[in-house]
């Protein structure tokens, strides 16, 4: 047997073997869907959501599943009827029972081979069983369909399934009650003499959802009948502003005839010579359609020399920023969490814009994540007051997480172009310290030894010893310093003989730029005491986070400083397609580079203030609503990440005051690190507050106690709700903060009453 898997919107349905088929029921992709629709589902049952939010919730996350079919395959590539190839299966849904898994248990179990059943599992939504079985001999998908009902005493079945196309959804493996492996993966389909299945033809097809959804109405092609003219698919408006864009722009009123015959002549090549077209596609810029023609005329007159160099550039770039965007199109509901929102990503400023050119849209995030630290590094004479009151410098920190393979070298490309002034600015510091350490060496024995340059050196190997960058920070001129870390593991591994814990303290330190220092009683080692200014990035698998970030010293205060991006998965993903940077783009990045090394002093931003005053409140709320110790933890710091993310966007923007744009990519950096810090590390911070017998252990992220509680509570309610987690003294530092917040007043002994307006 042999199914068909789509990788994306776009790609062709290839076969697969059963090692394919357990690695996509196995993928974490599957498994992070269906138990967010299952948290979901627990939030119907205890009424915290409607069952109408419940359904649309359930149908948008169900687009992230891949998707079989199993009642036929499409070697053609396309999921339409007509190129259907029976597979001799058939599924039969039952829904909405009470417990699925008791019912298979009790109805079905004892019948698999009787009912010919080669795959039973759980529906996504955990409310429905889904059989799939052999079609009995002579029977079509609709006759096959009566007869299961009939076997099973369910007067109720689905009449669309009859159709050749119908999906599945892809469920985790837990969910799978009964599978028959060689059954299922045994036999080649055949044609059916009646069209539809036939019982020694056994075959499933395995694709995403934005298959099923593309391949029902396909658009058509966009061409001449539509308005729109082409060239090798590619708007001819979109040639002619590109022409402009390279040429000085549109032309005035002085010089259109020129530009206009000019443009005509390169035009031409492409147009076959068709006056008839070229009247029809140039622009007329104030003339009339006499004029224009006349000038059509004369462009044509000239001898044909072929189509320019530039020409042919403006079509090559353009064709392959067609087949970019269509390629991220296709992903755009594959990882929405990486996705900026296109206002937002409209009005990026210098740098940041340039930065995110050529970047698939799901990788949008990790790449602005990465590229922030060495931002603020270039931005270190600034000062900003927080909304505390107290100054900052911008320290910031960031980790780019995702599995091998999965494309974070698109963060290094960017950073790469960024750190190039601070790597000129060290190749000529290196060298002055090269030549000092080759004269000490050479000297003679009576020589006195030269003079240590102390020289800048801001870039990094985030394997530099203690001592080395002690020597750095001493010789900094209050400059902050840069690494960049391609692998995560190399900084665990050349930390594990002990020093970790100094260089962890290093890091944490360098967000506020606290003091550090070490004092040796030798002439070989560094001695000091130093404001700590270092910002880094890192790339890195989840192990190497796990390992470096392990429970005995996570709760130390780095997990909350550390802004941490997600690549977008990649399991059974065809390969991304990236676009290009021209010269222009990076250009615009060391302009921003620029600007950001010309800032200094005090930047006031009131607007910038209120806005992550009023986030981290909100959070705040969230938090004591919900007794979540670990949002409470982690929403602090994020707050400051991305207040400092502002601040940077505001100074690249050059404008007076914070505009919206800027307040509004605050604010999404801010919620996308807490979002990160609490996937990444909450379940490790949570079980060091269990450990410790804290206060705030937090019984689940979506589990609003104070909400659950009835207007008028006791403390053994509180107690029950808790579920024994919280101790006699916990339970009554909870009440007493309510009480301090004005959430509740007490009317008896052991009772409480919820104040109308915090409910």
């Amino acid at each position: 047997m042999a199914f068909g898997i789509a990788l994306s919107v776009r790609s062709r349905v290839r076969e697969c073997t059963l090692a394919l088929f357990n690695q996509v029921v196995d993928s974490e992709q599957t498994a992070r869907v269906c138990a967010e629709i299952e948290d979901a589902l627990e939030k119907v049952r205890r009424g915290e959501m409607k069952r109408e939010e419940f359904e649309t919730y359930k149908q948008e996350q169900k687009k992230r599943l891949a998707i079989f079919t199993p009642h036929a395959t499409f070697p053609k590539g396309r999921r339409v009827n007509e190129d259907a190839v029976p597979s001799g299966l058939s599924m039969y849904d039952i829904d909405h029972i009470p417990d699925p898994r008791g019912y298979f248990q009790t109805m079905i179990n004892d019948r698999v081979g009787e009912l010919g059943i080669v795959l039973a599992h759980v529906t996504p939504s955990m409310e429905g069983l889904r059989l799939f079985f052999v079609v009995p001999d002579g029977m079509n998908l609709e006759e096959a369909q009566r007869w299961m009902s009939g076997q099973l005493g369910d007067e109720h079945y689905d009449g669309c399934v009859k159709d050749m196309a119908r999906c599945s959804f892809v469920v985790p493996r837990e969910y799978i009650l009964y599978l028959d492996e060689e059954e299922l993966f045994s036999l080649t389909p055949c044609p059916s003499p009646r069209g539809e299945g036939s019982s020694n033809s056994q075959k499933l097809s395995l694709q995403n959802e934005e298959q099923r959804q593309q391949d029902i109405s396909l658009p058509s092609p966009v061409g001449e009948g539509s308005g729109v003219r082409l060239f090798k698919d590619i708007p001819y408006s979109d040639i002619i502003a590109e022409w402009w864009r390279r040429n000085g722009g549109e032309p005035s009123e002085g010089e259109r005839n020129v530009k206009l015959h000019k443009l005509a002549v390169n035009l031409r090549a492409i147009c076959d010579n068709k006056k008839d077209l070229l009247l029809a596609i140039m622009p007329k810029c104030g003339l009339s359609e006499t004029e224009l023609k006349s000038i059509i005329d004369s462009a044509c007159k000239e001898n044909p020399k072929g189509v320019s160099k530039m020409m042919k550039s403006i079509i090559e770039e353009l064709e392959n920023r067609k087949d970019f965007d269509e390629e991220t199109e296709d992903d755009e509901d594959s990882d929405n969490t990486n996705k900026l929102p296109i206002s937002l990503k409209r009005n990026l400023p210098i740098g940041l814009k340039e930065s995110l050119v050529g970047v698939p849209k799901n990788m949008q995030m990790p790449v602005l994540c990465a590229v922030m630290p060495i931002a603020a590094t270039y931005a270190d004479l600034v000062s900003v007051r927080y909304c505390d009151g107290i100054e900052q410098k911008l320290g910031l920190m960031s980790i780019i997480l995702g599995d091998q393979a999965s494309g974070k070298s698109v963060c290094k490309n960017a950073v790469d172009i960024w750190k190039r002034q601070l790597d000129e600015d060290d190749a000529l510091a290196r060298k002055r310290e090269e030549e000092w350490k080759e004269r000490k060496k050479n000297r003679k024995a009576n020589e006195k030894a030269p003079e240590d340059p102390k020289v800048l050196i801001r870039v990094l190997p985030v394997t530099v010893s203690c001592s080395t960058l002690l020597k750095r920070f001493k010789n900094s001129c209050d400059h902050t310093l840069y690494s960049f870390g391609e692998e995560l593991d190399t900084l665990r591994k050349t930390n594990g003989a002990g020093s970790w814990s100094s260089k962890y303290d290093i890091y944490r330190l360098s967000f506020d730029r606290g003091e550090w220092g070490q004092d040796y009683n030798s002439d070989q080692a560094e001695s000091g005491v130093v404001r700590v200014a270092y910002n880094w990035t890192m790339l890195g698998t989840y192990g190497a986070m796990r390992k470096c970030f392990k429970a005995d010293n996570i709760e130390n205060g780095l997990s909350s400083r550390i802004l941490v991006a997600e690549m977008p998965d990649s399991s059974f993903a065809k390969m991304p397609k990236y676009g290009k940077r021209s010269l222009e783009d990076e250009a615009k990045i060391q302009e921003a580079v620029n600007v950001l090394r010309r800032s200094n002093g005090l930047i006031d931003t009131p607007r910038l203030r209120k806005a992550i005053g009023d986030w981290v409140e909100e959070k705040r709320v969230e938090s004591a609503k919900d007794i979540d110790r670990v949002k409470d933890t982690y929403r602090k710091r994020a707050a400051v990440i991305g207040f400092r993310c502002g601040v940077i966007f505001h100074l690249l923007s050059g404008k007076a005051k914070e505009t919206q744009a800027c307040v509004d990519f605050a604010l999404m950096m801010a919620e996308y690190c807490l979002n990160l810090q609490v996937k990444t590390f909450g379940e490790a911070l949570k079980n060091q507050f269990v450990v410790a017998k804290d206060i705030y252990t937090r019984s689940s992220v979506n589990s609003y106690v104070f909400d659950q509680l009835s207007p008028v509570f006791s403390y053994d309610d509180l107690r029950g709700l808790k579920r024994g987690e919280c101790g006699d003294t916990g339970t009554r530092v909870i009440i007493s903060r309510w009480l301090r917040d004005g959430w509740i007043k007490k009317i008896g002994k052991r009772r409480w009453q919820k104040i109308e307006n915090k409910m």
